[in-house]
């Protein structure tokens, strides 16, 4: 496994956690912050993570306006709360981070959610992030 993918995992992990529980995205994120600062071995995924994170916390709203838009009558809430963290990842890539092109973005996301979604998860994922991807070319 790739270190961004590993980031990407890491990043799922922060933002579903931070879902499941009701907590914010902060108070999730400075948790992870201390468990990396205890384990040298996870220091390698972090940065990236941690700017995922942090990015989709300055820029969820255009993110949850655009996931909303373009899901076709799924509101973010009736979504699995693993799929809802994979798309607002692939979009935070896809819109703000130029180092990472779109297809990357849509084939980690898509891979991700055949790994920890619903059978029909992966199909969702992939058709919303091109589109989404797809309207900005």
């Amino acid at each position: 496994m790739g270190a961004r993918t590993k980031s990407r995992k890491r990043a799922l992990d922060i933002l579903y956690g931070a879902d499941v529980r009701g907590e914010s995205i902060n108070t999730a994120l400075a948790a992870e912050q201390a468990r990396n600062d205890a384990d040298a071995k996870r220091a390698n995924s972090w940065p990236y993570a941690r700017d995922i994170v942090i990015g989709i916390t300055e820029h969820g709203d255009e993110i949850d306006e655009l996931i909303e838009t373009y899901s076709q009558g799924w509101p973010l809430g009736r979504m699995p709360a693993v799929d809802r963290a994979l798309l607002r990842i692939g979009l935070w890539e896809i819109l703000f981070n130029d180092e990472v092109p779109d297809g990357v973005a849509i084939s980690e996301a898509v891979e991700s959610a055949k790994l920890h979604s619903t059978d029909d998860s992966a199909g969702f994922v992939n058709g919303l992030l091109g589109r989404i991807a797809a309207s900005r070319a």
